[in-house]
C-alpha cells in the first residue's frame, strides 16, 4: 500500500475550499435582505470572534492531542465517551454525504443558465433528467480520482481552490473601485426593513452560521497530514482567508447598490452586481466561477465524508467492513458508502425536486452538535489543568458560540434531525455486540433519551409533511 501525505498549502485549500462554496456568491443578496450595513458589520464581528476561537479549539487540541486522528469523532469520544462519539461521526458524515449533494445541483443549476433556453430547459434548477445524468457523471469521475489517493484529489482540489479564488478576487476589485461611501451610509440602520438592529444582527447570524461549514476539514484528514502541527495551522489559515473574503464581499456590496436594489437581486447576486458593474462578460464570468467552486467543494467534501466512517470503524463504532483500504490508501468501503448515498440522494432530487430542500436543513443541523464538542473537549482539557489561559479563552468563546448556533437553528430542525440518528444508532449497538461491547450505564441512559425524543421528532415530521 502507498500513501503519500498532504501538506500545509493542500490541508488549507481543503479548509477553505469546503468553506468558500455556493453561498458565498448568494451573500450580498442574502445579507442585504435581512439587515443593514450596521448589522452586516456587528454580525460578522460576532462570529468573527466565535469562528475564530474554534479554529483556534483545534489548533490547540492538535497540539494538546497530536495522536488523535479524524478530528471531529476522534474528540468527540475522547471526551465525552464512545456513543456521543459516534453520534459526532454519524451526524457530520450525513450532513456531508447528503449536504454535498447540493454542490452538484448548483453547479447543473449554474450550468443551465448558460444552456437553457424558454423553448428547451436542460438542467433546470439542477433536477431534471438531463441534470441527473450530469451529476451522476461528476460523482463517479470523483470517486475514481479519490480512489486514486486521497493525496492526489487534494493536489486536484488545491489547483481547482486557486482557479476559482480568481473570479471572486476580481469581484473584490472591481467592487472596492465602485464602492460609494454615500450609497454605504444612506441607510445604516437598514430604517426601511423595520426592524431594530439587534434583531438584524440575529438575522445575519442565521446566514453566516452555514457559511463556515466545512473548518473542521484538516482535522478530519488528520491522519493524512504530512505533519500533524499542519492541521491546526491550515485550520486558522482557511478560516481568516474565508473570513476576510466573506466581509469584504457583504460589506462591500452595500456600497454599490443600495439595500432595497441588492435585496432584490437574484441568487447567484454575485453575478447581478458583476453585470452592474461590467456588462454581461462579468456575470458569465462569476456564473463560471460558481461551476467550479461548488465542484472544488465537492471534492473536498468527498474526502472528509469518506474519512469519518473509516475513523470511527478503526475504534469501532462503525463495522469493521469500513477500514478497508486500496493500495493507493483511500478509504475505499468508506467511499463506495459515500458514493451510493450521494447517488440514492440524486435520485431523490431528480424524482422530488424541491421535497429535498427539507432533508438537507435537517441533515445539516446535524454539524452544530459537533462543533460544540470540539469547544466542550478543550474546556474539559483545560479545566482539567492542560494547556494556558489563552486555550482556556477560546474554549469558553467557542462552546459559547456553539451553543448559540444550536439556539440559532432552532429547536425544530435539531429535534428532526434525531430521525437520522434513528438509524445510526441501531448500526452502532449491532457494531457493539458484534465487538462483544456493551453500554455504560451513562450510553444507556443517553440511547434511550434518543429514542424517546424519536416520538416528537416523527410527530413534527408529520406535521410539516401534511
Amino acid at each position: 500500500m502507498s500513501e503519500k501525505k498532504i501538506g500545509l498549502w493542500s490541508l488549507t485549500a481543503l479548509v477553505f475550499s469546503s468553506m468558500v462554496g455556493a453561498g458565498v456568491f448568494s451573500l450580498p443578496q442574502n445579507m442585504a435582505a435581512v439587515a443593514g450595513a450596521e448589522a452586516v458589520l456587528i454580525g460578522w464581528l460576532v462570529t468573527g470572534i466565535g469562528i475564530l476561537a474554534l479554529a483556534a479549539c483545534f489548533l490547540y487540541l492538535a497540539r494538546l492531542r497530536p495522536a488523535l486522528d479524524g478530528g471531529i469523532y476522534s474528540y468527540a469520544r475522547e471526551g465525552f465517551g464512545d456513543l456521543v462519539g459516534f453520534f459526532s461521526a454519524w451526524g457530520y458524515w450525513l450532513c456531508a454525504t447528503i449536504g454535498v449533494v447540493g454542490y452538484l445541483v448548483v453547479a447543473f443549476a449554474a450550468i443551465g443558465g448558460f444552456t437553457d433556453t424558454p423553448e428547451r430547459v436542460w438542467f433546470g434548477e439542477g433536477n431534471t433528467g438531463w441534470a441527473f445524468l450530469g451529476e451522476s457523471c461528476i460523482l463517479w469521475a470523483v470517486h475514481l480520482l479519490v480512489a486514486r489517493g486521497v493525496q492526489q484529489a487534494a493536489l486536484f482540489n488545491l489547483v481547482a481552490t486557486l482557479a476559482k479564488s480568481l473570479p471572486l478576487l476580481l469581484f473584490v476589485a472591481f467592487a472596492c473601485y465602485w464602492f460609494d461611501p454615500v450609497v454605504f451610509h444612506a441607510e445604516p440602520g437598514g430604517e426601511s426593513l423595520q426592524q431594530p438592529v439587534s434583531e438584524q444582527v440575529r438575522n445575519t447570524m442565521l446566514i453566516t452560521l452555514w457559511v463556515f461549514t466545512g473548518i473542521e476539514g484538516a482535522a478530519v484528514l488528520s491522519a493524512r497530514a504530512r505533519n500533524k502541527r499542519d492541521v491546526g495551522r491550515a485550520t486558522v489559515l482557511g478560516v481568516v482567508l474565508a473570513l476576510t473574503l466573506y466581509v469584504l464581499v457583504s460589506v462591500l456590496a452595500l456600497g454599490i447598490l443600495n439595500r432595497p436594489e441588492l435585496a432584490a437581486l437574484p441568487n447567484p447576486s454575485m453575478a447581478g452586481l458583476m453585470a452592474h458593474m461590467t456588462g454581461s462578460w462579468g456575470k458569465a464570468l462569476i456564473s463560471l466561477g460558481l461551476i467550479v467552486s461548488v465542484l472544488a467543494s465537492y471534492v473536498s467534501w468527498t474526502l472528509f465524508s469518506a474519512e469519518v466512517p473509516y475513523s470511527a470503524a478503526q475504534r469501532g463504532a462503525f463495522p469493521a467492513l469500513f477500514t478497508r483500504q486500496n493500495r493507493h490508501g483511500t478509504p475505499i468501503a468508506s467511499l463506495w458508502l459515500t458514493s451510493l448515498t450521494v447517488q440514492g440522494c440524486l435520485l431523490l432530487v431528480w424524482l422530488l425536486g424541491k421535497g429535498y430542500t427539507n432533508l438537507l436543513l435537517i441533515s445539516t443541523s446535524m454539524i452544530l452538535v459537533p462543533y460544540f464538542l470540539i469547544g466542550a473537549f478543550l474546556l474539559k482539557l483545560t479545566l482539567s489543568g492542560e494547556g494556558d489561559r489563552k486555550a482556556r479563552l477560546a474554549a469558553v468563546i467557542a462552546t459559547g458560540y456553539g451553543l448559540w448556533l444550536l439556539y440559532a437553528a432552532g429547536l425544530e430542525y435539531l429535534l428532526l434531525s434525531l430521525l437520522l440518528y434513528g438509524p445510526g444508532l441501531l448500526l452502532f449497538l449491532h457494531t457493539r455486540r458484534k465487538l462483544g461491547l456493551s453500554l455504560s450505564g451513562r450510553e444507556r441512559w443517553l440511547a434511550g433519551l434518543a429514542l424517546v425524543a424519536l416520538l416528537p421528532a416523527l410527530w413534527s415530521f408529520g406535521q410539516q409533511w401534511s
